[in-house]
């Protein structure tokens, strides 16, 4: 006799700290199992579907469907990413049963890699010592095997290693979405629950709390990112040290924002961009995004300054796009920017110290994510060339109680840097290589046990860098409107 619809006793302690306290898009450590017979969750799975906007084709009979491409953001024009879902009905015994979701993405801009860079979360290992934050090296753990989208392989990508995180792989093309499954897991069991005649439940089901609204499932906000949601709480600044020029920051931002915001808590973006454009991105980011919109944000000096270091580049004109889209979409999304470009060493971080903290203390229910170069967040006194220097990082946490600094982590490829020559001391802005260490594919965030020696907490990754030129390289129209990834590729 079934007591209810809830996970089996080796997994009741993580329904109850899990299923009511798990944040929309933090990474679970176990599967979500049905105590019910596949035949009476599958209509409900269908119906989960349906309810969410998310068209599907079903091989009827067999338990699996497969949902249509959505496009990252909603349709951002210049987002370039797509998610569909491969679901399949698993039965663990007769009366019981489970979902496996593989998330899999499509990218226009660049050849997606192969699985078999997987992380291994196992609690000896750290981050590579040649990587940004220091730590012991990680190995790679190549599986081997090519990854298949039809049904009858599903069975096989389930037996693959998996790390701590529950996640088999770190490929973009294909991986198992706990998130997905337990959201599906959270929106069904009370139903399922209830089905029940009193007679026959027995003891009660714990109570299950749902994560983000449904509303929220319209938004595609990417694979999630692991470690994000920990970090997140109303109040909380989150400081991110970037090097400039690449297309994976702004992409990390926009889906960090994405996911935050989808999960129930505002949060607003700092860029360090100069004061003076506050109003024209403010401007901008509650507009209709049509052309105008787009040729009155992008005919500040700013974006045609002869000296582009990065700040300026395409992939920082779409975070505003994807962003702005987020808030037509409604999510609690907001952006301030906090750069002093008219000031130098200490009295630039003291300025823009200063204006972080003023929207921090208006927004005490929101939380931050602020990003600029990577010395302005470290959070300890002193540079090589100057041992008196307070960076903003080390100033805001002076005043604000949680406040987190974290380095760029990312495996090499290229960026739009600004470097002075041996032969001539004068900067030099263009695409360079850039030389990272390889932790996979996957966008994480990793904090060490203790705070490095820079100042830092931990560190953000976001795998192979490639570099982003600048926007005016575009023209003054919305950047990524003359290119071809309107569509995703074909399978």
């Amino acid at each position: 006799m079934r007591s209810g619809v809830f996970v089996s006793m080796g997994l009741a302690v993580l329904l109850v700290g899990c299923a009511s306290g798990l944040k929309a898009w933090e990474v679970p450590g176990e599967e979500a199992i049905y105590d019910a017979p596949l035949e009476e969750v599958w209509p409900s799975v269908r119906q989960f579907f349906t309810d969410n906007g998310l068209p599907f084709r079903e091989d009827k009979g067999n338990f699996v469907l497969e949902t249509e491409w959505r496009e990252e953001f909603g349709g951002s024009r210049v987002a370039g990413y797509w998610h569909r879902y491969l679901v399949q009905g698993k039965r663990e015994t007769p009366t019981r049963s489970k979902l496996w979701i593989i998330r899999v993405t499509r990218t226009a801009n660049r050849t997606l890699a192969r699985a078999g860079d997987e992380i291994d979360w196992s609690v000896d290992r750290g981050l590579g010592a040649g990587g940004p934050g220091g730590g012991s090296d990680i190995e790679a753990s190549p599986d081997g095997m090519d990854w298949y989208q039809s049904a009858e392989d599903l069975a096989k990508m389930g037996e693959m290693p998996r790390g701590e995180n529950g996640i088999v792989a770190g490929s973009a093309q294909g991986s198992r979405d706990l998130v997905m499954e337990w959201k599906v897991y959270q929106s069904l069991a009370p139903g399922l629950a209830r089905r029940e005649e009193p007679s026959a439940r027995g003891a009660e089901a714990p109570e299950v709390k749902k994560g983000a609204p449904l509303a929220a499932l319209a938004v595609e906000c990417g694979q999630p990112i692991a470690g994000l949601a920990a970090r997140v709480k109303p109040g909380g600044v989150l400081l991110l040290g970037e090097l400039h020029g690449t297309q994976e920051v702004p992409r990390f931002i926009a889906q960090s924002a994405c996911q935050t915001a989808a999960s129930g808590t505002p949060v607003t973006v700092g860029l360090e961009l100069p004061v003076v454009q506050q109003e024209r991105v403010a401007t901008f980011l509650r507009s209709a995004g049509t052309e105008e919109d787009w040729l009155k944000l992008m005919e500040a000096p700013f974006w045609r300054n002869p000296y582009q270091d990065g700040r300026s580049s395409e992939a920082m004109a779409n975070l505003l796009e994807q962003l702005r889209l987020l808030r037509a979409r409604g999510l609690d999304v907001d952006v301030f920017v906090f750069d002093h470009p008219g000031t130098k060493g200490q009295a630039h971080e003291d300025a823009m110290a200063a204006t972080v903290l003023s929207h921090v203390r208006q927004g005490p229910g929101r939380f931050f994510l602020v990003v600029s170069g990577n010395i302005h967040p470290r959070t300890v006194q002193g540079l090589p060339w100057d041992a008196s220097f307070k960076p903003m990082g080390l100033l805001l946490s002076g005043q604000l109680e949680d406040v987190v600094a974290l380095d760029m982590a990312y495996d090499s490829g290229s960026a739009w840097i600004c470097a002075a020559e041996s032969t001539n001391p004068r900067l030099e802005c263009g695409v360079r290589p850039a030389r990272g260490k390889d932790n996979g594919d996957r966008f994480f965030v990793h904090l060490f046990e203790r705070r490095n020696k820079e100042g830092y907490h931990g560190v953000f990754y976001v795998g192979p860098v490639t570099a982003s030129l600048p926007a005016v390289n575009r023209g003054l129209g919305r950047p990524g409107a003359t290119d071809d990834s309107r569509q995703p590729p074909v399978n």
